[in-house]
């Protein structure tokens, strides 16, 4: 794995260079120019700055993230936001979790993550970055309804959908986002995307992947309004087969041996998976 993400640095060294130009805020330039090197490699499938201004999210604003983990996302967030700004990490539920993961090690882990996860990030960051909270998903509490200025579900969306009946978490997920978010408010997507020929019982999440049309109308039918979708996170090498997951690509390879560097190349060379990115809004 070290050999492989050695060669990778001298093959794409731009990578490594300031955001693309077309990212204008240039203090999220900085921020973004100033992450690790293994976060940067990792922008040209994820494109951070020009997801987040197509989000429309600015300084001084309250952003929910879903699925924060070790905080790829939410120490680019914690900068940008600034001081005037919070940023309210929403994890999975344990009884979501359960359907994922078997370790009770773990799942014992979810049970104190609103307290270690808020503790952790609020060292992400100085006394310039934006204030910490977080809950777990279907327990928001009364005190945050009507406070947030944006939701995003950044891959974090198909757990949600294949772990009970009918989608029953990404529905409560989705209803946390209208409870959470003032009038005007922001749900910004970036998901999986499954192509339309694939089938149903294969794009249920439990590979990795949705359908846009099953998501748009799950937004739909909770009350969002479609604004917007772009194809910057979109990755048309990306074409699994139904024997396949999501998780085989970068970066988590699995499936592949570690010393595979041949396999992991040619992953390298598909690069992370096809995203959708969409836009809603709760309407005024």
């Amino acid at each position: 794995m070290t050999r492989l993400f050695t060669a990778l640095f001298m093959v794409v060294p731009a990578l490594l260079t300031a955001p693309s130009t077309s990212v204008a805020d240039d203090r999220l330039a900085e921020i973004l120019s100033a992450q690790p090197d293994e976060v940067r490699v990792r922008y040209q499938h994820r494109h951070p700055g020009e997801t987040l201004e197509f989000f429309g999210i600015e300084p001084g604003m309250t952003v929910v993230e879903v699925l924060p983990g070790g905080g790829w996302y939410t120490k680019i967030l914690l900068p940008h936001l600034g001081a005037n700004g919070k940023v309210i990490g929403a994890d999975y539920s344990v009884e979501t979790w359960a359907q994922v993961y078997s370790s009770e090690d773990f799942l014992a882990s979810r049970e104190t993550w609103v307290d270690d996860w808020t503790e952790d990030a609020r060292s992400w960051f100085g006394e310039d970055g934006a204030v910490v909270d977080a809950f777990a998903l279907g327990s928001l509490p009364e005190s945050m309804h009507g406070t947030a200025d944006a939701f995003l579900f950044i891959r974090a969306m198909h757990n949600l959908n294949y772990t009970a009946a009918d989608g029953a978490h990404l529905n409560a997920a989705i209803k946390n986002a209208w409870d959470a978010l003032k009038s005007g408010g922001i749900v910004g997507i970036v998901q999986h995307h499954a192509r339309d020929d694939m089938p149903d019982s294969w794009a249920d999440g439990s590979n990795g992947y949705l359908k846009r049309d099953y998501v748009v109308g799950l937004m739909g039918a909770a009350g969002f309004e479609f604004v917007d979708e772009t194809d910057i996170n979109a990755n048309e090498k990306d074409r699994p087969t139904e024997s396949e997951y999501v998780w085989r690509l970068p970066p988590s390879f699995a499936g592949t041996e570690e010393d595979d560097l041949d396999g992991m190349a040619a992953l390298e060379t598909i690069g992370e998976s096809n995203r959708m990115t969409l836009k809603f809004v709760k309407p005024l």
